[in-house]
């Protein structure tokens, strides 16, 4: 795109397009059926990111308690002209883009030095990106925004490529709600996808104090709770099942054996759930978990080893002076 099209006027929304999965992922029946109808109950963090969900999330984000955004903002807002001088992308991926909002930074890195990219977005949740996409466009008008909509975990191989640098954008320690071995093959993955002259922009979160992380997953306004709690919505519209959430509450514990901030429903009593579309029902104690998200947490070390893992090298770490959290700048090696 050139400054020619600078002042352009963007009065047509932008569409989303579907991206197609390289491999077939289970869908909400087969992950209830394969996490809530045997022990140890548990099912993905996917399902969190209703319209409701996301609109919750982003108000997680924004109580005080929750240190990663704000961290990973300012380390974006911090280092972003580094960022982009070191990769000069043609072109920005961003798997899990939600509202795009700290993916800005590097928007204003790029106006700052007068370097233009395209930015390609890509989320499950439509109504997400193309909010974000119309306000993208309006406020940096050199932009070219393309939002894809889907999940990465069902393959990246369809993801467009140009010709130039790519720099791939994986923020809010989203990595973290991996398992260590699906860790190192979607890293792996995002490598298969990268040219040599590609990047990756990894966000991670840190090992820490547990009070600190505890907190954050334990907000005092109670909107994690909420949150978590609404997955029981989302089983009860898309199954017709019938979870009366005041007979659950929100629970997250930190497993420091595993470095993780374990995330559960606790049932505050013993119940049988109704399950209509697979037409089976569950039989709760009191005190019995549902496992709703797992959040790890890294060392340098580690973080330096999943890449090593991905067949990618480290190039630079971005960390505040608390080091609770960490950027990542990564590419294949020479």
């Amino acid at each position: 795109m050139t400054r020619s099209a600078v002042n352009r006027v963007q009065d047509v929304k932008p569409f989303c397009t579907p991206i197609i999965p390289t491999r077939r992922i289970p869908d909400l029946i087969e992950d209830a059926r394969n996490g809530l109808l045997t022990r140890p109950r548990h099912l993905p963090p996917k399902y969190f990111y209703d319209d409701l969900g996301s609109e919750l999330f982003e108000r997680i984000c924004a109580t005080e308690d929750y240190y990663p955004t704000r961290t990973e903002d300012a380390l974006l807002t911090l280092h972003g002209g580094d960022i982009i001088a070191k990769t000069l992308p043609e072109q920005i991926i961003e798997l899990g883009s939600g509202s795009s909002r700290k993916t800005r930074r590097l928007f204003d890195a790029c106006e700052i030095s007068n370097h233009e990219c395209n930015y390609t977005p890509l989320d499950v949740c439509e109504a997400a990106l193309e909010q974000a996409a119309v306000e993208l466009q309006e406020d940096y008008r050199w932009l070219d925004v393309t939002p894809l909509t889907g999940d990465y975990h069902a393959g990246l191989g369809n993801l467009p490529h140009g010709t130039g640098a790519c720099l791939y954008v994986f923020l809010g320690s989203t990595i973290g709600n991996f398992e260590p071995r699906q860790a190192v093959s979607f890293m792996q993955e995002v490598c298969d996808c990268m040219k040599p002259d590609d990047w990756l922009l990894l966000g991670a979160d840190m090992v820490k104090d547990s009070e600190v992380l505890l907190a954050a997953y334990n907000d005092s306004e109670g909107v994690t709770a909420q949150f978590n709690l609404n997955v029981l919505n989302v089983l009860n519209r898309e199954l017709h099942a019938d979870f009366v959430s005041s007979r659950f509450v929100h629970e997250a514990v930190l497993n420091e054996d595993q470095s993780r901030i374990e995330m559960f429903l606790q049932s505050l009593c013993e119940q049988d759930v109704h399950l209509g579309i697979l037409q089976k029902s569950i039989h709760l104690q009191q005190g019995e978990r549902i496992l709703t998200e797992l959040s790890h947490k890294f060392t340098p070390e580690k973080l330096r080893a999943l890449l090593q893992g991905g067949g990618l090298e480290m190039v630079r770490l971005y960390q505040p002076e608390n080091r609770f959290f960490s950027l990542v700048l990564a590419r294949r090696p020479a």
